[in-house]
This record gives C-alpha cells, sequence and structure tokens, in this order.
C-alpha cells in the first residue's frame, strides 16, 4: 500500500487495504456508539462495502498505522455539486482514533491531511460531520470547522427485510 504521510508519533496514513478491515470494525466498534450499532462477528457486510469504496474513486478509506497497528481510521468521500458555482467538496466522515493513542493530536492531524487532501483535489468546501452525542469530536471546531448547519439522517430498513 502507498503510504499517503507521515505524521507526528511515528504514525503513518495509507489506503486501508482488504486486511486492514478487522482492525477498522473493531474501531468502529469500540466508540461509544458503535458498541450498540456495529459486529465485528460478521465482517461480510463490512467487506461489500469495504469492496465498493475501494472500487470508487471518489472514496479513500485511510488507516493510520504505527508499528504495524491499525489505530486510526476515516473515510473521505469527495462530492460533485451544482451549488456553489459547481464546487466540489470533501465529506469526512467515521473518524476514530484507538483509545491507547487518543488525546495526542492524531485525530486532528488527520483531519489536517484530509483538509489538504481537499485542497489538492480542488474542493472548496469539507464537511465533517460527527454525531452530536459525541462531544470530544466537536473539538475540532478549533481546527477552523464551524457548525453552520442541522444535519438530519432517515434511517431506512434495506427492500427486501
Amino acid at each position: 500500500m502507498d503510504d499517503l504521510a507521515t505524521l507526528d508519533g511515528g504514525v503513518t496514513l495509507r489506503r486501508a487495504g482488504p486486511d486492514d478491515l478487522p482492525q477498522i470494525v473493531a474501531l468502529l466498534a469500540a466508540d461509544q456508539l458503535g458498541v450498540h450499532r456495529e459486529a465485528a462477528d460478521d465482517l461480510a457486510p463490512y467487506r461489500a462495502a469495504f469492496d465498493a469504496i475501494a472500487a470508487d474513486p471518489a472514496h479513500l478509506l485511510v488507516v493510520g498505522v504505527t508499528a504495524g497497528r491499525v489505530v486510526a481510521t476515516m473515510q473521505l468521500t469527495f462530492l460533485p455539486g451544482l451549488a456553489r458555482r459547481g464546487a466540489w467538496r470533501a465529506q469526512i466522515e467515521a473518524v476514530r482514533v484507538h483509545a491507547d493513542v487518543r488525546s495526542r493530536g492524531l485525530g486532528g492531524q488527520m483531519i489536517g491531511w484530509a483538509v489538504e487532501e481537499a485542497r489538492r483535489r480542488g474542493c472548496s468546501l469539507v464537511q465533517l460531520t460527527t454525531d452530536k452525542r459525541r462531544t470530544d469530536a466537536h473539538r475540532y471546531e478549533r481546527l477552523g470547522f464551524v457548525a453552520s448547519h442541522e444535519g438530519m439522517k432517515l434511517a431506512l430498513e434495506p427492500a427486501g427485510r
């Protein structure tokens, strides 16, 4: 896998590979909200999603690795739009940092890298989503993000269930 960046503390950012999936799902499941909605015992649905993400150049699933261990992850999606004079935007989602390395600035460095990648790809706007209950993530406002919009979600059952 090609390295994307080396961050302070010896963490390397790189594109996630299929072998990283169990560690990524473990990060998602270790989260205060993910503990109720993720299930690391069956990786099949995650593999299908991973394959779709990996096959689409508009998506980038990133892992932070140190000493051969995945300690962080995030997903970037690059979206074309008609608004803002046809501007591209980058969506940052699913930022997770392992509890062992949390509160050392790794998440902020990852967000900084994502902003620069969005700039490199010609985006005019970067969107960062976080659940309102994940208050620790709200500190990314110090990186210049502004809580300017109210987001809404509607949970759907897949068709045929």
